[in-house]
């Protein structure tokens, strides 16, 4: 069997899409590889199932809100000792202590890098990172990034010169759960009434966009926001809402367990993603409301999220932190119920197509078997 060690930032009851990309790929490759998810500490363990073997440890500050663990070159070693790892597969952006233990394992671990997105907000630790984000990139045996927009988008990339060791990978995941329509879905459309149902997912934090689809709901009194999630910006979302006169339409839900996302998706009438900053550059939210045949808007970041939703097929497509261009794009699918019953079921065919955990399965073992075989 494969020993891999990863570093999947959290693995907790908050997690966002690196940290839900870690663990499908760990349960999609049980039984083939092993891994060693070393993480920050930070909340309750998940909800989800985890595979392999799951290390915390504890960060002693945050710098540019990523977690700083002195004790993460310490546990990657120890683990090496004690049963020597095959491939060290990070993920970048990756936090400086993960980086650290990346550079300290000994070369006979294959190098495999997970590109998930350049360092867009934290520009300027980025000057004197670069180097030795440089050198790791150059010394990687492998490169997987989840969409071509990731790597032709990306500036940070460029270090590379060796576009062979570029392999494009699309997240996958489970989308058995999502095929059926289950029965707790009929009592959230209860919740709204009759009117169009927006649904939005994901951590409150800056790049998400949540306040300008917020915004978006002044002019459409027949539409009604579920707005998932929670974060450092919940408050100042409520606030959004009071100001827009929106309050009573904007239904904060909270966090949503995993087994009752497929409820919230089907229930829906759009999926809405409003992220604003390349710092999304997936969108795995967007897979689910499309495995559950609904339309998905988006705002052009021109780079995987509108790979994965491309505009005019599985969804529509709006400029970035613009109120009245998502506004357009809700009413519009308002008043089509048939142009929302079409690029819904695009979007079905296109997720259950790319986006399967078995696809995704498959392709990265067979990176790692292609790096390994390089000895």
């Amino acid at each position: 069997m494969i020993r891999v060690l990863t570093f999947g930032r959290y693995a907790d009851d908050n997690f966002g899409g690196l940290e839900r990309y870690v663990f499908e790929l760990a349960r999609a490759l049980e039984g083939e590889v092993f891994f060693v998810n070393i993480v920050a500490k930070r909340g309750p363990r998940p909800d989800v199932p985890l595979a392999g073997e799951t290390v915390y440890a504890m960060p002693l500050a945050h710098v540019g809100g990523t977690p700083v663990c002195p004790t993460m070159p310490w546990h990657a070693l120890r683990r090496h000792w004690r049963a020597a790892f095959d491939i060290v597969h990070m993920q970048f952006p990756a936090d400086p202590m993960a980086h650290l233990a990346y550079e300290l394992l000994p070369r006979s671990v294959k190098r495999v890098i997970g590109w998930h997105s350049d360092i867009v907000r934290q520009r300027g630790l980025l000057r004197p990172y670069r180097p030795f984000l440089n050198r790791s990139l150059r010394n990687a045996d492998a490169i997987i990034a989840a969409t071509p927009a990731h790597i032709r988008s990306s500036e940070q990339l460029s270090a590379v010169r060796d576009t062979a060791r570029f392999h494009v990978v699309p997240y996958g995941f489970d989308l058995s759960r999502f095929e059926r329509r289950p029965l707790p879905a009929d009592e959230v459309r209860r919740r709204y009434g009759g009117k169009l149902l927006v649904f939005a997912l994901g951590r409150h934090v800056y790049y998400k966009g949540f306040e300008f689809l917020i915004r978006a709901l002044a002019g459409m009194p027949d539409a009604a926001l579920a707005l998932g999630g929670q974060g450092p910006l919940t408050d100042d979302l409520r606030r959004v809402a009071r100001e827009a006169g929106v309050e009573d339409r904007v239904d904060f839900v909270g966090r949503i367990p995993d087994q009752d996302l497929p409820a919230w998706y089907h229930a829906c009438d759009v999926f809405c993603l409003p992220s604003i900053e390349p710092a999304e550059a997936f969108g795995i939210v967007q897979v689910e409301a499309m495995a559950c045949g609904r339309p998905v808007v988006c705002c052009q970041l021109d780079n995987g999220v509108n790979w994965v939703n491309p505009d005019g097929e599985t969804g529509l497509t709006v400029a970035p932190a613009d109120p009245a261009a998502l506004r357009g794009a809700l009413a519009r699918l308002h008043r089509d119920p048939a142009l929302r019953a079409q690029l819904g079921e695009e979007g079905r065919r296109r997720a259950f197509r790319l986006f399967t955990a078995q696809a995704m399965a498959e392709a990265t073992l067979a990176v790692y078997r292609e790096v390994l075989a390089q000895r």
